[in-house]
């Protein structure tokens, strides 16, 4: 199972919509506060719609809480300021993927401390970010894609029309 982890997130709808991806994935996620909302919120109860009760969701109250409870974790960044593309990261089961808040990202002092395992989207030009749930869903798919998808459906069925 992989786990996905936001650092401070501000944006009630970013976190629903990444809470539902994480239940379609059987991907755990893990909040570090502050949180720039509350959890009972309408906007994140919207986004998540009827999918947040099934969410494996653990909240920190800070870094180092999370570091605490989670001593044996192999975490990978995600920031513009790495030299690395996220495809290029070999993912393990289980490894951790950490995204930052939408103002700021991950803090540099945090990154440097950990920049063998930091990785970016390439995008063109002056373009500061992509939006924090895209962004988590591209390279939480890449990682579920190094591990054949595993315990997914990965075939649909179509289902004939009878137009008579």
């Amino acid at each position: 199972m992989l786990n996905i982890v936001l650092f401070e997130p501000e944006i009630p709808a970013n976190t629903g919509n990444i809470g539902r991806t994480c239940v379609a994935t059987g991907t755990r996620l893990h909040l570090i506060e502050p949180l720039g909302f509350r959890l009972n919120e309408k906007a994140i109860k919207r986004a998540g719609m009827d999918y947040w009760d099934d969410l494996d969701v653990t909240t920190y109250i800070n870094y180092e809480d999370f570091l605490e409870k989670n001593p044996d974790a192999k975490i990978y960044m995600a920031t513009t300021k790495a030299p690395y593309v996220y495809s290029d990261v070999k993912f393990e089961e289980d490894c951790y993927i950490m995204f930052g808040k939408e103002s700021a990202g991950i803090p540099e002092e945090i990154l440097v401390q950990n920049k063998e395992n930091c990785m970016r989207i390439p995008m063109i030009g002056d373009i500061r970010s992509l939006n924090l749930g895209n962004s988590v869903a591209i390279v939480l798919y890449e990682a579920l894609r190094q591990h054949q998808f595993a315990h997914m459906n990965t075939e649909g069925h179509l289902h004939r029309l009878n137009w008579e």
